[in-house]
């Protein structure tokens, strides 16, 4: 939303320098910088649907860390996981499985999530371990 808002205010302060320059092109110019300082260069995307499915289904194990699943946040933990690639994890995530530190359920034991939940929640989880 503040992004759109940027681009807007921007677009605003462009279209009105063009048609002459006027006050209200000063004015538009001011909002959009104005827009720009808040927004960080960054913005940081917000995956809803997987916070919402980790914080239903999987936080029962992750934030715990039960059967050595990795709590998100924890980039010790993370960084092997994540270097075998965000498709093995989904993999993992969606079909189960068993390794050295513990073990994944299929579809962290909710049968009823589809695929892109629970690739959704791995992400959400992923872009907090970073």
């Amino acid at each position: 939303m503040k992004i759109t808002n940027l681009i807007l205010a921007t677009a605003l302060a462009t279209l009105l320098a063009a048609c002459g320059g006027n006050e209200k092109a000063t004015e538009a110019a001011d909002a959009a910088a104005t827009v720009e300082a808040v927004v960080p260069e960054e913005a940081v995307v917000v995956n809803e649907q997987g916070e919402s499915i980790y914080k239903k289904v999987c936080a029962m194990c992750h934030a715990a860390n039960v059967a050595g699943a990795p709590k998100p946040g924890d980039k010790a933990d993370w960084e092997p996981r994540m270097a075998q690639g965000i498709e093995t994890l989904h993999k993992h995530a969606i079909e189960g499985f068993t390794g050295t530190k513990g073990m994944m359920p299929a579809r962290g034991g909710s049968p009823a999530l589809t695929d892109d939940e629970v690739k959704s929640a791995v992400d959400y989880m992923v872009a907090k371990s970073k």
